[in-house]
């Protein structure tokens, strides 16, 4: 039973996003200064909400890993960010192509822009100092992950700390077009369920990855 979960997972993830993507394009109401344009929304928004959620995530993981030098929590950790980096360059990819309508050009050293920036860099710092940095990767790994949840509510809280030029926190000021708010729900909760398939399935690896250098370290010890 469980063999079906990850491509029944997929497959409801998918049927969501296409769902959502039809509501986008054919339901809800073209704004009207962007025009088609505005589509994009559809798809930055949701992928800014699952980047905080795995960042929060890992960083929770690595803080029990930080106490508790749990193996589990640092594979935790791990999985998630390398969604976190993932679902980042869907931010990063996705922003510029709206602000090279909105702007002219498809970046401008926005407060926001600038904190999105330096979090997904963070998070490839992260990713590569487990991939380099020797004996004490873990370690070091868990606090640039802590330290990655601090930018979250500066980057949330950004259009409202200071004037730049991203547009307004729209949804939590309730002034979408009810249809527009039904797509973006739509293609949020696929976002979220295919975040979820995706970190379970990274966190199954992890586990047979860890069972497998079990493995070969009990080998390594009847050799010798």
């Amino acid at each position: 039973m469980r063999k079906y979960l990850f491509p029944a997972g997929l497959v409801a993830s998918f049927a969501l996003l296409v769902w959502g993507t039809w509501q986008a394009f054919f339901v809800a109401p073209v704004e009207s200064k962007m025009g088609y344009v505005q589509k994009i929304f559809y798809y930055h928004v949701p992928s800014a909400w699952i980047l905080f959620l795995a960042v929060f995530i890992s960083a929770g993981a690595s803080v029990v890993y930080l106490i508790r030098r749990s193996d589990a929590a640092d594979r935790a950790a791990y999985a998630a960010a390398e969604l976190a980096a993932v679902f980042g360059a869907m931010v990063l990819v996705t922003g510029p192509l709206w602000g090279w309508k909105a702007w002219g050009k498809p970046w401008v050293w926005d407060v926001r822009l600038t904190s999105s920036l330096l979090l997904w860099m963070v998070i490839l710092a992260y990713l590569a100092v487990r991939a380099f940095a020797g004996a004490g990767a873990r370690t070091l790994a868990a606090g640039l992950s802590i330290f990655s949840v601090v930018q979250v509510p500066l980057i949330y809280y950004a259009v409202d700390l200071w004037r730049g030029t991203h547009p307004e926190r729209l949804v939590a000021k309730g002034a979408l077009d009810p249809q527009m708010r039904a797509a973006l729900y739509t293609c949020t909760f696929g976002f979220l369920l295919l975040f979820a398939v995706l970190y379970a399935a990274r966190l199954r690896l992890g586990r047979a990855q860890a069972r497998l250098d079990e493995l070969w370290l009990r080998v390594e010890d009847l050799e010798q």
